[in-house]
């Protein structure tokens, strides 16, 4: 049962040992579930660069669903931890309650446009019958079997925000090994399992996640004491899921325009070529070895100032903001040094033709120069949702991907080639920094500032 008398650790803990212990299981699993991003892809270009391509082309439709999950998860965390931090014991089971019945209406949701909407979705971007055909494939079953995704990233929410995140990174950790592992079986068709090439991917991923889901629910119901997750007589509640999707929606669409952005992308790079496609799919692979840690250390830094706003401690509110933008630049200039240094060799993993490492080996030095400015862009989005501000992290996200990236990416395309439209990227994030410093001054003076005089804040 809860425990009202006992302090959650997110309240007492020193910030810099809260954080890591928040954060750090979450970055490791994270950094698992990059490899294997990774991995997935390298198996499938053994295939063929058709193949690389068709997995490509389906990754907007894979980050939307993906979008979809984790923003959600957002507005849960946030309601699940301010009610945490206020004592509100009810009302937090009933936010995680109904956070699981709009996990599985989305899935439901997404299962059915992958079934009959997949085969349409790649006619729209290419005529490549082969790339088609893979893509289908690959994309319907992903899609129908999404129900691990969504559950997992929404029962790994309610133990993230009571602080349960080691267990989140057993989870996730455990899923992206028995991806890894049933990869080339699958595909390949080893120890006697059917050949099944990309399909075996899909299948390998989605299989992945469903352990990861059955994980995350044992780990709920033996280990997160402070919920109660009883669905017996379970009815929806519109003010729960209001509040749910006041922050959720903004961060959905924030992460979907991310979708928007990579199929207008890929539809500027098919002018050149198929290859320059794959290529772009192949950053986005590797770059999520670097996002990867970042977003890990955001999903431990979320509840901590969720708690803290509720609670009202604006120190430690802003001691978890200093700490993190510190830690999420030093993680991005590592990843820059990786892709300016060794991108021929990066691109050698995708058995990269002559062509490929033509077109690649420029892109990767040119799009990576944005990690100088995205480590901040990143954390202060990631504020902005915990602070109940989630708007903000949707303005700069429409500013950076759609005002910025695709009109700038076209124009270059246009003007100068194809060399010239990896440009876009650090230009937009550019952009991006400048407003977010705006919208931080602005929110600091609004929601921040009147809490110095708080009787309850402390100095921890």
């Amino acid at each position: 049962m809860n425990d009202t008398t006992k302090e959650n650790k997110m309240g007492v803990m020193p910030i810099p040992k809260l954080l890591i212990t928040m954060s750090l299981p979450m970055v490791i699993s994270m950094l698992v579930q990059a490899l294997y991003n990774i991995i997935d892809s390298v198996f499938v270009a053994q295939i063929n660069e058709e193949a690389l391509t068709a997995v490509s082309l389906a990754f907007p439709v894979q980050n939307l669903m993906i979008a979809i999950a984790t923003g959600t998860g957002v507005g849960i965390n946030a309601l699940l931890s301010r009610n945490l931090g206020e004592k509100r014991f009810k009302e937090a089971n009933l936010a995680a309650r109904n956070g699981i019945f709009l996990g599985v209406l989305s899935c439901i949701v997404i299962a059915l446009l992958g079934l009959f909407g997949s085969h349409a979705f790649f006619v729209l971007q290419t005529d490549n019958t082969k790339i088609v055909t893979y893509g289908t494939q690959y994309l319907q079953i992903v899609t129908i079997a999404s129900v691990g995704i969504f559950l997992e990233i929404t029962l790994e929410r309610l133990l993230q925000a009571t602080g349960k995140t080691f267990y989140t990174m057993i989870t996730q950790g455990t899923g992206a090994i028995i991806n890894i592992i049933l990869d080339p079986i699958m595909i390949f068709g080893l120890f006697g399992f059917p050949k099944m090439e990309v399909a075996g991917a899909a299948l390998a991923t989605v299989t992945g996640q469903i352990v990861s889901m059955i994980l995350a629910f044992y780990f709920n119901i033996k280990r997160n004491t402070e919920l109660d997750l009883n669905m017996r007589g379970f009815r929806p509640n519109r003010s729960i899921i209001a509040v749910i999707y006041e922050v959720g929606v903004p961060s959905i669409i924030m992460q979907s325009i991310g979708s928007v952005m990579v199929f207008g992308m890929n539809k500027i790079l098919l002018m050149f070529s198929s290859t320059a496609t794959a290529v772009f799919g192949v950053y986005f692979k590797l770059q999520s070895f670097v996002f990867m840690p970042v977003f890990g250390l955001n999903n431990g830094m979320i509840p901590i100032i969720a708690y803290n706003y509720g609670a009202r401690n604006k120190k430690r509110i802003l001691s978890t903001i200093r700490l993190s933008t510190g830690i999420a630049i030093a993680i991005m200039m590592v990843g820059l040094a990786g892709f300016q240094l060794f991108p021929a060799q990066l691109l050698k993993l995708f058995d990269a033709s002559p062509h490929m490492l033509e077109i690649g080996v420029p892109a990767l030095r040119i799009i990576s120069l944005c990690f100088i400015f995205a480590g901040y862009g990143i954390v202060m989005s990631s504020v902005f949702q915990a602070l109940g501000n989630a708007v903000y992290s949707l303005i700069m996200s429409v500013a950076r991907q759609l005002v910025v990236i695709l009109p700038v990416a076209y124009l270059l395309a246009k003007l100068f080639g194809l060399t010239f439209v990896w440009a876009s990227i650090p230009i937009a994030e550019i952009v991006s920094v400048i407003l977010c410093i705006f919208l931080f001054r602005r929110i600091y003076r609004l929601k921040l500032k009147p809490l110095e005089d708080s009787p309850t804040e402390t100095s921890r």
